[in-house]
């Protein structure tokens, strides 16, 4: 916890005694900082205000490092392919129409630095953060995903943190009845230290339901609900978030926020009858800088005034003072903006499901943020200069001096297999490496089936659930990003990982609308760092723009690296897709053939080229990260996802299965298609670049996806490619038990299978996660 900063400190003390020194440093700010705070307010901050900018002002809640940059998000037209965006940047979560009256609500957020101090109820807090984000938008959240990121499988640390960090993720997420439905797990040594923990949530709603964080209306009241406040998480994400580790841990431990899924259950029912009900008028959750955001916030998107008595906010621990009580992060409690005749129908919903509410103010005319503590004012600021005015950097970046020596240094040039045996070899150590095994380790540990609308999940390509259950209208999620890449050229790799996401949500047969995004980086201090920033933003905006595709909202994490070592920079990009028809959806593995089953045409679609470098082989086989990472050609992904959506369904109802070719190449993907229903494959690949068996299984080209189809629509799926202009090759058929590559070697899939499976098993063995 951090220390207490005053004795009750008043507006009165604070014009009465301007030179008393106050802890600003301590809380993060810089003098610069201060010295505004005190411009703003024309005297010196009280304790409670010094508190409440301290956590607005981080980087993690005001963006001050990143916000230039993200700018240009804004640039991209606000429409989806399906229709209007209801709500975006700058809401808890954007909010897109999907069609029969729907709208979907998604985001993707990091907890990262406090999952690395408490594995467990870092990784379970974030759920939980992401969830109210959903919820608060008016939303039903159906649905969660998890991309992680850790150092090496064999490190203590990876050991220490990632079985609580899953069993965080499945805990509470299981609690809550949503079914986990994707994401990833990668492992890299650039993450030991600052493992990654981003939690997306997908929410549905009807138009109509939809609610913003405002509060509006003189004299509506304020009223805080959920659990009580208490000292855990008192400059929790906010500040932790905002500091660079040392090699040897957090230069700063707050306490990290402890979770209660059972409590957040029953506020998720409670908010919702609340919102049939037409009780609300603005709500806001209450996560990063608790109190503080939500107060703040909701004024300066409103009217510009609030009134508290923070006496009246319920307390688990009594001894808190004001300050401490702003800056508490202590879960599952939101803030609702309500008109003073419908209060006791509000109360009687709480009452009903065991929620404690309490009214804690009322929105007023005066445009400033008022709040008082024991019959003393302690906070009068302007809402906005907390909520939305703090500081802008022009952080200075620059092309790093190594990066030209590092794109030079390409893989082409390592030592390649070149016979049959040593090609085999080489497919059964990739996919046996951490990044490319089967994740059932962590992924059994999820519910992903709860609430019986799940059409696909982890390993398919994307998530895909249900929305309604009669027309069957469902949506597809994908998240998605390659390090490696990005480490190699940060504008490439955030369109690499765009391209990916995109092309997922296109195998499952649905249309991509949307993306959020979660920007995981180093310290914004090192201008190395910012370079590579500003490029990945750079091609994520030029990316939306070719794809047509808006930004809705995201996440940025900065100070992402331990001492002088920042993570590989990670911008992972979550694509949503609408698909009128779930039944009609295309799976990502073979279907089994028996007996006399002639089996199905296999098809590479896309151009595969020697591109080897930021690749699964390079980074396994050779230890080595240099060269340029694949070309990116987004009007061909756009091509691709429309042949995917116009061969999975409908008239056309051409593919049995599709998997896109990413991370470990052609291989990983014939390896994966045929281990999901135990089915053989043999393939020619002397059509695929120019007949080097070892570059058509191994380049990581992007733009490409495999799918089968009845032998006898062969000649309709290569003339349906044709028309979308997308290159399509035979390569074989499935059937039998082995992956045979002809002219190269043949694999028997129980031995592909084992080699497969124990990985993640023979490193953590039974290290299930259990609550800290």
């Amino acid at each position: 916890m951090q220390p207490r900063i005053s004795a009750l400190d008043t507006v009165a003390a604070a014009t009465s005694d301007p030179g008393r020194d106050q802890p600003w440093a301590d809380l993060g700010l810089k003098a610069d900082e201060y010295a505004k705070i005190r411009e703003i307010l024309g005297r010196r901050p009280t304790s409670s205000e010094l508190a409440m900018y301290s956590v607005m002002w981080s980087e993690h809640c005001s963006y001050k490092s990143s916000k230039v940059h993200l700018k240009q998000f804004s640039e991209i037209p606000q429409e989806t392919p399906a229709g209007a965006m209801l709500a975006g940047i700058g809401e808890n979560a954007g909010v897109i129409d999907v069609g029969q009256g729907y709208a979907v609500t998604f985001k993707v957020e990091s907890h990262n630095h406090p999952s690395y101090v408490e594995p467990y109820q870092g990784a379970a807090t974030g759920i939980g953060g992401i969830v109210r984000d959903i919820l608060a938008m008016g939303a039903r959240p159906v649905a969660v995903m998890d991309p992680l990121r850790f150092g090496p499988l064999d490190a203590p640390d990876t050991h220490r943190v990632l079985p609580g960090i899953v069993a965080g993720v499945g805990g509470y997420g299981n609690c809550l009845g949503l079914p986990n439905i994707g994401g990833e797990a990668v492992f890299d040594a650039s993450y030991l230290g600052n493992p990654l923990v981003n939690a997306l949530c997908v929410g549905v709603l009807r138009h109509e339901d939809l609610h913003l964080a405002k509060a509006s209306g003189a004299g509506n009241q304020v009223i805080l609900y959920g659990a009580r406040t208490g000292g855990d998480g008192i400059g929790g994400v906010s500040v932790l978030a905002s500091e660079t580790f040392d090699a040897d841990g957090p230069a700063k431990r707050p306490s990290v926020q402890v979770g209660d899924p059972f409590m957040e259950k029953l506020l998720i029912e409670c908010t919702l009858e609340i919102f049939a009900a037409g009780l609300v008028a603005g709500i806001q959750d209450l996560g990063g800088a608790g109190l503080s955001c939500a107060t703040s916030e909701l004024a300066s998107a409103g009217d510009g005034g609030m009134h508290v008595e923070l006496d009246r906010v319920p307390l688990r621990d009594s001894t808190l003072a004001p300050e401490e009580i702003l800056m508490s992060e202590s879960q599952e409690r939101m803030m609702a903006v309500v008109e003073p005749g419908d209060v006791e129908a509000f109360m009687a919903i709480c009452a009903k499901w065991d929620v404690e509410a309490v009214v804690v103010g009322e929105v007023t005319d005066t445009g400033r943020l008022e709040i008082d503590w024991h019959g003393e004012r302690v906070v009068d600021v302007p809402p906005r200069s907390v909520a939305h005015d703090g500081p802008t950097y022009e952080r200075p970046f620059a092309r790093p001096s190594w990066q030209d020596a590092l794109q030079a240094d390409r893989a082409e040039a390592l030592a390649r297999p070149t016979t049959g045996a040593e090609l085999r070899e080489t497919l059964l150590r990739l996919v046996a490496s951490p990044n490319l095994c089967d994740k059932s380790w962590i992924t059994d540990q999820y519910d992903r089936y709860v609430r019986g609308n799940t059409v696909l999940a982890q390993p398919s390509d994307s998530g895909m659930v249900r929305i309604d259950e009669e027309t069957n209208l469902g949506v597809a999620v994908s998240t998605d990003c390659n390090g490696r890449f990005a480490k190699l050229d940060p504008y490439t790799g955030a369109r690499l990982a765009l391209a990916e996401s995109y092309r997922n949500v296109a195998t499952g047969g649905a249309t991509p609308l949307a993306i959020s995004d979660c920007l995981n980086f180093g310290s914004p201090e090192d201008p190395d760092v910012m370079w590579q920033f500003a490029e990945a933003c750079r091609g994520l905006k030029e990316g939306c723009l070719e794809l047509g595709i808006p930004v809705t909202g995201g996440n940025v994490s900065l100070y992402n690296q331990t001492g002088e070592t920042a993570i590989l920079p990670t911008p992972v990009v979550a694509v949503l897709g609408v698909i009128e028809d779930v039944t009609l959806r295309t799976p990502t593995g073979w279907r089994s053939v028996e007996g006399d089953d002639p089996g199905e045409s296999v098809v590479l679609l896309g151009e595969t080229r020697e591109e080897l470098s930021g690749s699964e082989w390079a980074h396994v086989v050779h230890g080595h990260l240099g060269g340029l990472p694949p070309q990116v050609d987004l009007a061909a992904e756009k091509s691709l996802a429309e042949l995917l959506r116009a061969a999975a369904g409908g008239a056309a109802g051409l593919l049995t299965s599709a998997h896109d070719v990413s991370d470990g190449g052609l291989a990983q993907t014939l390896a994966e298609s045929a281990l999901s229903n135990m089915c053989g494959v043999r393939v020619d690949l002397s059509e695929v670049a120019g007949g080097d068996p070892f570059v058509a299984l191994f380049a990581e080209s992007a733009g490409r996806a495999v799918v089968t189809v009845d032998h006898d629509d062969l000649g309709a799926l290569l003339a349906l490619a044709a028309e979308h202009g997308v290159p399509a090759t035979p390569l074989g058929r499935t059937g039998g038990d082995e992956l045979v590559v002809d002219g190269a070697f043949e694999l028997n899939l129980l031995k592909l299978r084992s080699a497969w499976i124990a990985t993640l098993p023979a490193a953590l063995g039974g290290e299930l996660g259990v609550i800290a």
